[in-house]
């Protein structure tokens, strides 16, 4: 655990983000010098707001580190097999080393079978599932999702120590709850899911040393759900009953009780988009024999 003692610490994102961006301009920098530049291709269908704020963050941080950029913007009313076509011509693109593919799909598009059409050697916010097995086997050489990575580095940016440490993930989703499950338990943590069915819930979380809570209620978390000096991560993204922008964890209500809290907006969101440009360099060199 970590040695912070003092109660509610607000742990934000951006130095964490600033520092990963820092590493990666010093390696985008070296590749430059032997005329190889990293490369984002972005596929978007429509023009969803979330999906924007998000893109619009991608490429600003691409752009401070070296990362040339492509977007691909697509009908909504796209049919499968373009959309496959238009995956497969990024594939094939020599120039580009990591392909985010903006997810949910339109309904009409079916994404159990779209997922294998994208390169795992491109596949840099893991939507290919052998990417998802690379993370179960611990294989390094894979990309785990954005999000779920960036709980990790946050933690570890702030000297948490994760072995052996009792930690209670608070939902299941593929997006997040898994992957950041395996993520922990690669790093020797002891590691509790929680979902809707769970019984004795706040009994449950109230035991965590680190409380993930990924479940997308907005403020569902009280300090009932809170051991005393516990750290918690708050990956929710939601908006509250005045329209404000919140986590699930009710922030004010847990403050006394935590010892560290990442905050919403500024906490996991702001880290992910470097995660993804980490990606992008790692998929370079790999690609590159670097």
């Amino acid at each position: 655990m970590s040695n912070i003692t003092t109660k509610g610490q607000i742990i934000k994102g951006k130095p964490v983000a600033d520092k990963i961006s820092e590493n990666l301009i010093k390696e985008v920098n070296d590749l430059s010098k032997e005329g190889i530049i990293p490369k984002l291709a972005i596929v978007r269908v429509g023009a969803r707001p979330d999906d924007l704020a998000y893109e619009r963050g991608a490429l600003k941080r691409c752009q401070t580190i070296g990362i040339e950029t492509e977007v691909i913007e697509l009908e909504e009313n796209i049919t499968q097999e373009e959309y496959i076509k238009a995956v497969h011509k990024l594939n094939e693109d020599e120039k580009v080393n990591g392909i985010l593919t903006f997810r949910p799909l339109p309904k009409h598009l079916n994404e159990d079978v779209i997922k294998y059409e994208i390169d795992p050697n491109k596949d840099i916010d893991c939507f290919n599932p052998i990417n998802i097995s690379k993370i179960l086997e611990n294989d390094k050489s894979g990309y785990p999702p954005c999000t779920p990575t960036a709980v990790v580095e946050i933690l570890k940016y702030y000297d948490v120590d994760l072995s052996g440490a009792n930690i209670v993930v608070l939902g299941r989703s593929m997006v997040v709850g898994k992957p950041v499950s395996m993520l922990l338990l690669n790093e020797n943590a002891t590691v509790t899911i929680c979902h809707s069915r769970t019984k004795n819930l706040p009994e449950i979380t109230s035991n965590a040393d680190i409380l993930v809570a990924a479940v997308g209620k907005a403020n569902m978390v009280k300090e009932e759900y809170i051991k005393d000096g516990a750290i918690v991560i708050d990956v929710g993204i939601n908006v509250d009953d005045q329209g404000n922008l919140c986590g699930d964890v009710d922030t004010n209500n847990v403050l006394d009780k935590v010892s560290m809290i990442t905050p919403v907006p500024g906490g996991v969101g702001s880290v992910t988009t470097s995660i993804l440009a980490s990606h992008v360099v790692k998929a370079c060199k790999l690609q590159n024999n670097k």
